[in-house]
């Protein structure tokens, strides 16, 4: 009989790196095209695999970079339910969070007018709730909150499935105070994936870390050619 052992570790294994990951660039990063498999960012929460702190595997994100701004993809398989998305309660909801800093300032725990943070759902929005929506939400404990986003700067589109959804977004230039590709190749970014069904996929680090403020969390992204 084969047993399994599960390493008890008071700290999460992905805490013991300081993680930087290649994104590459795409012209037009947004449009009718989809991000193929070299967009794939890495699962870094697969080092916790085995211990206390090992994470569901559901979710297949991927990220490509212009100086038009970034795009985001996400596809999450392996529901039985149906998806629980509420405009009113966001935060609560089945879908994707970043956080981004532009500056990719990691000796900070405080967040600055540079770190931002959206929130993008597949469902929820509408009239009937059914069309996937995008927000903007402020970091707790920021030192100082980056430019609200204006009415439809965000974009979204999504693809509900039997088991699953897809899910692309696109945070223009606009939207990132302090993007600029050309003097600054580094971003600071982590993501959270919630699902009410599956439970929570991360990036840097995961839930025993206060990544949903603390920049220092978070991995460095270098945009590449």
């Amino acid at each position: 009989m084969e047993t399994t052992t599960q390493l008890n570790t008071l700290l999460a294994p992905r805490f013991l790196f300081r993680f930087s990951l290649p994104v590459k660039r795409k012209t037009p990063v947004w449009g009718k095209t989809s991000l193929g498999e070299s967009y794939r960012l890495t699962d870094l929460a697969a080092l916790d695999a085995g211990t206390a702190n090992q994470e569901p595997s559901f979710a297949d994100v991927r990220m490509a970079w212009d100086t038009d701004g970034v795009a985001i993809s996400l596809a999450v398989t392996g529901k039985g339910q149906a998806l629980w998305c509420r405009e009113s309660r966001i935060e609560e909801s089945d879908g994707l969070v970043v956080w981004i800093d532009t500056r990719a300032t990691h000796n900070i725990h405080r967040a600055s007018k540079f770190c931002h943070s959206f929130a993008f759902l597949p469902a929820g929005g509408g009239r009937k709730s059914d069309e996937p929506l995008a927000d903007q939400l402020l970091i707790n404990r920021a030192r100082e909150n980056a430019r609200p986003v204006r009415p439809r700067e965000l974009q979204v589109t999504s693809k509900i499935k039997k088991t699953g959804y897809e899910l692309s977004a696109f945070i223009p230039a606009v939207a990132l105070g302090g993007y600029d590709p050309a003097n600054h190749r580094s971003l600071g970014f982590t993501y959270a994936v919630y699902d009410r069904e599956l439970g929570l996929a991360t990036f840097a680090t995961g839930p025993t870390f206060p990544f949903q403020e603390d920049p220092s969390c978070w991995a460095t992204l270098e945009l590449v050619d």
